[in-house]
């Protein structure tokens, strides 16, 4: 019997009561048909393609969520970044009179450690005046070419001209002669950023600003920093008790190790500035020769503690920016990354301030302008040509590369 010609009918269905029997029929016309032949034929192939397929679909299920993980994940970094555009806006109003931008591909970054007492954590350090000064600043130079990274300190206590600068009500202040770290509590990072510049006769491309808090959280990441102590310190305004040695610091005791002046040394902010390049450049070579750029694991809570803690300019306000940042810094070698202090003695009219050495400093200055090597040594500066008595014989010769007291991250605290 056929449903229409040509096509064989269904077989009837078993009967009511048949049961086992029917079951038993059932069982033997199944053992005795033939397997399906798929594409490569034979017995056993459906059930491989039946395997393969989800295996594909497990593939794609892990691709994806891997996919859909790197991108949460990429969002999260991206959005901690605070950008600030007053100082951009501040900025573009004195653009004739700041320097011109470099021809070359150097770059140069100010950072700015502030001691702001407001905000989640940093009201422990002292009461919020809604005032913030800036506690460390230092102009980061990268050389074209990424061959080298010089990190120079300006005093916080360094007298300058302070230009006229708009104040967080609207109001301008008057330009005045001032020690420098009165530009950002004036001003804030845009007046920094002029001062710097009128100082040093440097384009400013991007900065940087960070918090105590932010400082802690990048040592935490890295899994705290190693330092040698010759003797114990304790100091409560610093909220630091360490015993002497070497040991690892870690948040808290990082932060009080850089901020420590009065049980530290001879009490002197040069010599606090000394140490916070030391411990930098501890904290750098720990960075690299952990690997930690190169692990994903190790690197994810650095990058996050990172885009936690700063605030930037728009040229740096994402992830994209900070990762090729941090991969140019990457691919220079840890002798290649130098501190120093820009040439400074006491004022001459108030030893607790700090003024230019020259013509030293015009030359570091020049140095960073014109993209030139900037040579670091411990210790004293070479003498130079002009203390040097002529030799009459002695035929002229070009004039020296300028040599300056600084380390490399090479070092370490501990060197």
């Amino acid at each position: 019997m056929t449903d229409r010609a040509g096509t064989p009918a269904e077989p009837d269905p078993p009967a009511p009561g048949d049961g086992a029997a029917g079951e038993a029929e059932a069982a033997d016309a199944t053992a005795g048909a033939p397997e399906e032949a798929g594409a490569g034929g034979g017995p056993g192939e459906p059930r491989r393609r039946h395997w393969l397929r989800w295996t594909a679909l497990g593939v794609s299920v892990a691709v994806l969520g891997a996919a859909g993980a790197g991108w949460w994940f990429y969002r999260k970094l991206d959005d901690n970044i605070t950008t600030d555009t007053t100082a951009a806006d501040e900025l573009r109003r004195y653009e004739k009179e700041r320097p011109p931008a470099s021809s070359s591909a150097a770059r140069n970054i100010l950072l700015i450690g502030s001691d702001t007492r407001s905000g989640e954590g940093n009201e422990r350090y002292g009461r919020d005046k809604g005032t913030q000064r800036s506690d460390t600043v230092i102009l980061l130079h990268l050389a074209a070419g990424k061959g080298s990274a010089t990190a120079v300190s300006l005093p916080r206590d360094l007298m300058v001209t302070v230009p006229s600068c708009r104040e967080p009500d609207g109001s301008r202040t008057r330009e005045q002669f001032a020690q420098f770290n009165l530009a950002f509590e004036v001003g804030g990072t845009a007046c920094t950023i002029r001062t710097v510049e009128k100082l040093t006769g440097t384009r400013v491309d991007h900065h940087m600003v960070i918090d105590f808090q932010g400082f802690k959280k990048m040592v935490d990441a890295v899994n705290g920093v190693e330092v040698c102590l010759k003797e114990p310190v304790d100091d409560a305004d610093a909220h630091l008790k360490l015993p002497a040695g070497r040991q690892t610091l870690h948040g808290e005791q990082a932060l009080g190790f850089v901020r420590a002046r009065k049980s530290l040394g001879n009490g002197s902010d040069t010599e606090r500035m000394d140490r916070q390049q030391q411990f930098l450049g501890a904290l750098v070579n720990k960075v690299q020769s952990n690997g930690v750029l190169l692990n994903p694991a190790k690197l994810y809570p650095v990058l996050d503690a990172a885009t936690k803690s700063i605030t930037t300019d728009a040229g740096l306000d994402s992830l994209r920016d900070l990762y090729d940042l941090a991969r140019s810094m990457r691919a220079i070698p840890t002798e290649r990354v130098q501190f120093l202090t820009v040439p400074r003695r006491p004022y001459t009219y108030n030893a607790n301030r700090d003024e230019l050495v020259q013509p030293a400093a015009s030359q570091l200055f020049r140095q960073l302008r014109e993209d030139r090597p900037v040579v670091v040594e411990p210790g004293e500066p070479r003498e130079k040509d002009e203390d040097r008595k002529p030799d009459a014989e002695a035929p002229p010769s070009p004039a020296p590369t300028p040599t300056f007291t600084g380390r490399s991250a090479a070092e370490g605290v501990c060197s």
